[in-house]
């Protein structure tokens, strides 16, 4: 069993991004006026107030930007250490994801490692993790 995680309240911004792991799609806003991607999701793009944004399916790759390793049990039933980490999306300049990554030790991963999306789900919710793409 996966440890819990906090969740979040949908709306009609976020839905997208974090259901589509349902179909294993990593979805981002994306302003149809600017071209520029929003996230985390908005009712209007950041970058020149449009409200015509819309979530665009991203390949689910990325580079790991920075990392850091939880020793400390903050939370019930989550084992440490884990990784806490932010990884550049590709296809999405400027996006970057604060996540986990997952399915390696914690000593066996450093930046600028590339990593692929996978999803966690909990009721319904599918928080997007990363493991390492080597």
């Amino acid at each position: 069993m996966n440890p819990p995680r906090m969740r979040p309240r949908l709306d009609d911004y976020n839905r997208s991004f974090w259901t589509g792991g349902a179909e294993g799609k990593l979805n981002i806003q994306r302003c149809n006026d600017c071209d520029q991607y929003v996230h985390p999701p908005l009712p209007l793009c950041r970058h020149c107030q449009s409200e015509n944004i819309a979530p665009e399916t991203l390949p689910g790759t990325g580079t790991l930007d920075t990392f850091t390793v939880n020793h400390q049990p903050w939370y019930p039933g989550v084992e440490v250490p884990y990784v806490i980490a932010r990884v550049r999306l590709d296809g999405a300049p400027g996006v970057i994801l604060t996540t986990n990554i997952v399915n390696c030790p914690v000593d066996a991963i450093q930046p600028e490692d590339k990593v692929r999306v996978l999803f966690d789900e909990q009721d319904g919710i599918f928080f997007p993790v990363f493991e390492k793409a080597d």
